[in-house]
């Protein structure tokens, strides 16, 4: 269903379909066998204050980006060792990531290309907001954030950063990205290299 309001991109070359891992890829998976398009794995780790995780003061990504709140770090008073110190620790778990789904193969090339950007749903949209600012700096021509369920409010706040965004159900009340799927059980690593794996040789 998500692939049919994106059939617009369907059989381009300049179009790739980046998922967020875990739960994206699975839906990531989907999208890309229907619209004929290559699929990717774009990790994105948020970087919590210290004794605040929660409160995200920037982010890293595949292919090396960083970005900083720099409102947040200014108003807390964080020093670069502290925000060094943050980004060294999560830069491990992505690295750790990276390896394990993309076996070592480098980050594709984005520059100039549509890219759609695909979660299991948002409810905050803190980390697919993190993943359109990382990939913007990787200079695509154009970011469609695509999920089959999410948070009105959210949908509207990053339809402001993404240049397209297709939630194809806003719920009201919403309560959580679980509550709208039959099965939400967690995805494994094992599954997202999978998926990855099929996507890579079934892609022609």
């Amino acid at each position: 269903m998500l692939a049919a309001r994106l059939g617009v991109y369907q059989n381009r070359a300049d179009v790739l379909v980046l998922a967020l891992p875990r739960g994206g890829v699975p839906v990531g998976f989907e999208v890309a066998q229907s619209l004929n398009t290559p699929l990717e794995v774009f990790v994105v780790r948020k970087l919590g204050v210290p004794g605040q995780e929660e409160l995200a003061f920037g982010a890293i990504a595949s292919g090396g980006v960083r970005v900083l709140n720099r409102i947040i770090v200014r108003e807390l008073g964080m020093s670069q060792a502290m925000i060094d110190g943050v980004a060294a620790r999560e830069l491990r778990e992505l690295e750790r990531r990276e390896q394990l789904y993309r076996d070592n193969r480098p980050f594709p090339d984005v520059t100039g290309k549509a890219v759609i950007l695909v979660d299991d749903g948002l409810a905050t949209g803190s980390t697919m907001l993190a993943g359109v600012s990382a990939l913007r700096q990787k200079k695509p021509r154009q970011i469609v954030v695509a999920v089959p369920v999410a948070a009105q409010s959210t949908c509207e706040d990053l339809g402001k950063e993404a240049d397209e965004i297709v939630c194809l159900a806003t719920p009201e009340p919403f309560y959580a990205v679980g509550r709208w799927y039959i099965d939400f059980s967690q995805t494994t690593d094992d599954q997202v290299r999978e998926l990855l794996q099929r996507a890579a040789t079934q892609k022609v």
